[in-house]
C-alpha cells in the first residue's frame, strides 16, 4: 500500500494549481495564456523523462522524429487541458457534445439509470468524462490512482461530490471489495483502461503497428456482475466544447463467460482501433508521457494475467 512519502505525485510546486486557478480567473486572457505559454517551454529542460518518452511516441505515431516545438505542443496541449479541469472544477459551465456515431445509443445508457462500466484512456478531456456523467444524474465511482499534488482532482470531487465518489486503486488488496461494494450499491464505474498500474488482468492487442499488452480487467469485472461495458473519450470540438466519441455496448452473457470473453476481446480490439484513428488525427491529445504498453508476441486469447 502506498504511503504518503510513496505516493506518486504530479509536477509542480504544491501550491501550482491554486497559482493557475487564481491566474486563470483575474488576468485577462492575452496576458495569461503566453505566460503559459512561456511556463511550458521553462519546464521541459526539468522532466527529462516525460520529455522522452513524448519524443519516442510522436516518433511512432508521425513516422518521424519530432522537432522540439512539437514536443512543446504536445506538453502544451496537456497544460491546455488542466486549465480545462480547473475552470470546471471552479463551477464554469463546459458543454459535451455527442459524436453521431455512437452517441444515441450513449446517451441511452447513461439516462437508463442502470449501473454499466465506463471505460476511456488518458486522452483529450476524457479524463473530464466521469465527472461530467453527474449531468444525468447518475451515481458514479471514478476509479483512480491517487497522487499527490493533485487539487484538480480535489477541486472536481468536492465540486460533483453529490454524484461522484472515487475508488483509490493504490491499495490493491482491498480494491475487488471497493468495486464490488460500488456496483452492488447501484453505482457505475468508470475506469481508465490504458495504463498497466494496479490491473490484475491484462491482454495483448494490435495498437499502433505492434502487439501490445493492455489492462482487461474491466471486462472481467463486466460478466462477473452482468454489467454492459462502453468506452468514450473526448475531443475539443473547436468550439470550445468536448465532442464525445463513443464505441458500441458490450453486453455479457454470464452463463457463457468463454463466449463472452471471446466478444470482449473483440470488443476491446474495435475501441483501440478506434482509439488510434484519433490519436493518429491529434497526436498531442496523448496524455501518456510514460513508455508505450508493453509489447507482447502472444495472441490476446494467450496473454491473460492470472
Amino acid at each position: 500500500m502506498s504511503t504518503a512519502g510513496s505516493r506518486p505525485r504530479n509536477p509542480g510546486p504544491a501550491w501550482g494549481y491554486a497559482f493557475l486557478q487564481n491566474a486563470d480567473r483575474w488576468l485577462p486572457r492575452w496576458v495569461f495564456r503566453p505566460g503559459l505559454m512561456l511556463g511550458t517551454w521553462v519546464a521541459l529542460p526539468f522532466m527529462p523523462a516525460p520529455r522522452r518518452h513524448s519524443r519516442e511516441f510522436l516518433t511512432l505515431v508521425l513516422g518521424r522524429p519530432p522537432g522540439l516545438v512539437e514536443v512543446w505542443r504536445h506538453f502544451f496541449a496537456f497544460v491546455d487541458f488542466l486549465m480545462l479541469k480547473l475552470r470546471v472544477a471552479r463551477g464554469v459551465p463546459h458543454t459535451c457534445r455527442l459524436d453521431p456515431g455512437h452517441g444515441a445509443a450513449f446517451e441511452a445508457l447513461v439516462r437508463s439509470g442502470r449501473p454499466a462500466l465506463f471505460g476511456t484512456f488518458h486522452f483529450g478531456h476524457s479524463d473530464l468524462l466521469g465527472f461530467l456523467l453527474s449531468d444525468y444524474q447518475r451515481p458514479v465511482s471514478i476509479v483512480r490512482l491517487r497522487v499527490g499534488n493533485s487539487d484538480d482532482t480535489r477541486w472536481l470531487g468536492r465540486l460533483f461530490g453529490h454524484w461522484v465518489s472515487f475508488i483509490w486503486v493504490n491499495d490493491p488488496a482491498s480494491l475487488l471489495f471497493a468495486l464490488k461494494d460500488a456496483i452492488e450499491a447501484g453505482r457505475s464505474l468508470a475506469m481508465q483502461c490504458d495504463r498497466l498500474e494496479f490491473s490484475s488482468k491484462t491482454e495483448a492487442f494490435d495498437f499502433l503497428g505492434r502487439r501490445r499488452v493492455f489492462p482487461f480487467t474491466i471486462y472481467h469485472l463486466s460478466i462477473l456482475f452482468d454489467q454492459p461495458v462502453m468506452f468514450s473519450v473526448g475531443v475539443p470540438d473547436g468550439r470550445g466544447a468536448t465532442l464525445v466519441v463513443a464505441s458500441e455496448i458490450f453486453a455479457p452473457d454470464p452463463a457463457d463467460r468463454v463466449g463472452s470473453l471471446g466478444r470482449a476481446r473483440r470488443h476491446f480490439q474495435a475501441v483501440l482501433t478506434q482509439l488510434e484513428t484519433l490519436v493518429r488525427q491529434h497526436p498531442t491529445l496523448w496524455f501518456n508521457f510514460l513508455p508505450l504498453n508493453p509489447e507482447s508476441s502472444l495472441p490476446p486469447t494467450a496473454s491473460s494475467s492470472s
